[in-house]
């Protein structure tokens, strides 16, 4: 079984939680990136999970191959973080010059896969951190023509099939169905595993293979964004806090009253 996980390095969400509560984030002169050089960057925290179904599902013995793949300039600490926790290929797709929105890192996606040699199942964290859309992993399996299964707590193969434990608001629901497949992973699979000092180590020396978008075999209209980033800025954040004084029965009275004239009750 060859079972590719899809990865994206982003900026610390913590970190950048609090640099704006700060009031030291700032978006640079083009108006539409962050200014964050000291921000530190890490793995997708989905797409890590992601990567721990695969391992989950090489720990339950089947016999597969993983790998890695990312897309941009700021990737290759994720993808030796990747193979020290048990990635037998790392894959840097270079894009540069591209204007990336989920069309195209979607359409890189399936271009890639199919140029090498396919895959059994794509693994993809369920949204990044970053952008919070979740839209890449669909796009991903409809220009495979793969069916999809969202919001992963368990990944299972059994054959040629896949089973998922999809967590939902109404509760877990159980569905299986044939290989090939794209599935996303939740937080709800749990906490993934941390790579040993000696991995770390060996995945040192393991150098990712790299690709040129140009060369996986995409045209002008593949690689042309449907959505376009034309501003970003920061919100203000303030808070206040209000003491309500009295017997807790007075300030329940007045918590209510307040709430009524807030027109919130």
């Amino acid at each position: 079984m060859r079972i590719v996980v899809c990865v994206k390095e982003v900026l610390d969400p913590s970190a950048v939680n609090n640099y704006v509560l700060a009031g030291k984030l700032a978006i640079g002169s083009d108006g539409r990136t962050l200014e964050a050089a000291a921000v530190p960057r890490l793995i997708n925290g989905y797409d890590e999970q992601a990567m721990e179904a695969a391992l989950r599902i090489r720990d339950a013995g089947v016999s597969c191959t993983i790998v890695a793949v990312s897309i941009g300039p700021h990737q290759k600490a994720v993808l030796k973080h990747c193979a020290a926790l048990g990635a037998d290929e790392i894959v840097a797709i270079d894009a540069s010059g591209q204007e990336l929105d989920c069309a195209v890192v979607s359409s890189l996606l399936a271009a890639y896969v199919r140029t090498s040699g396919g895959a059994d199942l794509v693994l993809c964290g369920r949204q990044a951190s970053d952008d919070d859309q979740g839209v890449v992993p669909v796009l991903l399996a409809e220009k495979l023509g793969m069916p999809v299964a969202l919001f992963a707590r368990t990944v299972e193969a059994v054959g040629r099939a896949v089973r998922v434990t999809c967590a939902t608001a109404d509760g877990d629901r159980v569905v299986e169905g044939p290989l090939p497949a794209v599935v996303t992973v939740s937080s709800e699979l749990g906490v993934p595993r941390f790579p040993t000092a000696m991995a770390k180590m060996a995945a040192r020396k393991m150098v990712p293979t790299e690709l040129r978008a140009t060369a996986l075999g995409l045209t002008a209209a593949d690689l042309q964004p449907v959505v376009v980033l034309l501003r970003q800025f920061v919100p203000v954040v303030s808070g206040n806090c209000e003491f309500l004084q009295g017997s807790p029965a007075e300030a329940a009275r007045q918590l209510i009253d307040r709430l009524r004239a807030d027109r919130v009750l």
